[in-house]
């Protein structure tokens, strides 16, 4: 079975996630009643609107030749992961986490959430880097998925902080 996933819908599915990232953040920050914890949301937020940008960016410089297929998957191993990712299977993009706070869960729930996420998005970025060529920009999404790795890391440090109170 083979998917004809191409850079353009992949960038497509990753501007997607970040804009359900960057409402999640910005719900988030107004549900949680540590100021602290309402800052750094509001800070992550506006890095996750920073890499839609830079998703738009690259999808509207393809050319005619990136919208095909371009990867070499003989054995579509990677298609079929983005496939998974794409139907839901891994975790739906087509999903708003926003819509799942309640506003009855503590900052360190919020927190948690937020880390899952953060490490939903990596994954989806390490697949999709198969998918897109150097030239294409390759080295944004290695960017990025660094930036959401310190995304997490202010997420947790945070979590140690409210520990700590």
């Amino acid at each position: 079975m083979s998917f004809n996933f191409n850079a353009d819908e992949i960038l497509k599915m990753a501007e997607q996630i970040e804009r359900n990232g960057a409402r999640f953040y910005r719900r988030a920050a107004g549900l949680v009643k540590e100021s602290e914890v309402s800052t750094l949301l509001q800070e992550l937020a506006a890095w996750e609107e920073g890499h839609e940008k830079v998703f738009t960016s690259m999808r509207h410089n393809l050319q005619e030749r990136d919208r095909m297929p371009t990867t070499f998957d003989p054995e579509d191993e990677t298609l079929l992961y983005l496939s998974a990712m794409a139907d839901g299977h891994v975790f739906d993009v087509r999903v708003e986490p926003a819509d799942k706070l309640t506003g009855e869960e503590s900052a360190q729930d919020i927190l948690q959430m937020a880390i899952g996420q953060e490490k939903d998005s990596i994954v989806f970025y390490l697949g999709m880097k198969d998918v897109v060529s150097e030239v294409l920009g390759k080295e944004k999404i290695d960017e990025i998925i660094r930036e959401e790795m310190r995304h997490i890391g202010f997420l947790n440090k945070q979590i140690k902080a409210l520990g700590a109170e």
